[in-house]
């Protein structure tokens, strides 16, 4: 045997890694041993791989999944790009609960005033994105909006104001659809955009209430206006529409104001 070898356990002290860790790295081909015994199975190190090993646990301490390790020590450091796009993903997720958390503190949970509203149905130019999941309905909502937004623009010449309207399932199994229509009552739709469709809004009764502040704590409103249904005992159903009543482009975050309304399934 080369004498250069190290045992597991040395080597593992060596590369701050536990003799676990070596042995799972090595099944999976991260970190493969220089040698192993025939014999007895016993595997050994070189001392040339211990940097290896600290730039795995370097990388693990960063929340860098282990495929994206492989690649990484593979020469592919680019690959670290999708992680940290991930984690900045994460972060606005934990800001945006930070903030609803802290309206919470400061004002108990959330109550509204809700209101019962009958509106008719009307005509929609309709577009959908995929959300994966709770984290990516702003992302999604705001595709769909650019994607609206040539068709909004010739819309807003017409004597109807722009009424955009974000559709929302009631229940966000993952992943899940994000609609956000463009109401055309009494306008000349000319091309639609690309995967829209022409669809009916159904009318109804909705249970409504107005959402002041940003959109992300839109939620808070929503649990207000649902708490509200269920002490009435009102069944709801979806999707869930939001009303943007207001133009984000020119109006503070804490200014927007939303109709935020539940359609109320119809009685027997």
């Amino acid at each position: 045997m080369d004498e250069d070898l190290l045992p597991i356990g040395v080597f593992a002290r060596l590369g701050r890694l536990s003799v676990k860790q070596l042995r799972h790295y090595g099944e999976l081909g991260l970190l493969v041993p220089a040698w192993v015994d025939p014999v007895t199975g016993y595997r050994y190190y070189r001392a040339s791989q211990a940097r290896e090993a600290l730039s795995i646990g370097l990388l693990r301490s960063m929340d860098v999944p282990l495929a994206v390790v492989a690649e990484v020590l593979s020469g592919s450091p680019e690959a670290l790009e999708s992680v940290r796009e991930e984690l900045e993903a994460e972060l606005a997720r934990r800001r945006r609960t930070l903030a609803a958390l802290e309206v919470v503190l400061e004002r108990g949970l959330p109550s509204a005033s809700v209101r019962v509203v009958v509106e008719p149905a009307c005509r929609a130019v309709v577009v959908r994105e995929r959300a994966p999941d709770v984290g990516g309905v702003a992302r999604a909502t705001s595709a769909a909006v650019e994607r609206l937004s040539p068709l909004a623009r010739a819309v807003a010449g017409a004597s109807e104001p722009v009424r955009l309207v974000g559709l929302f399932p009631l229940e966000l199994d993952e992943p899940f659809d994000v609609a956000v229509a463009l109401v055309v009552d009494g306008a000349t739709v000319g091309v639609l955009p690309g995967g829209a469709r022409l669809e009916v809004l159904a009318g109804g009764a909705f249970a409504c209430a107005t959402h002041v502040g940003p959109y992300d704590q839109i939620g808070l409103t929503a649990h207000a206006v649902l708490a509200w249904c269920a002490e009435r005992r009102l069944a709801v159903r979806g999707p869930i529409r939001e009303v943007y009543v207001s133009d984000p482009a020119v109006t503070p975050a804490d200014q927007l104001v939303t109709h935020l309304m539940i359609p109320l399934e119809e009685e027997p």
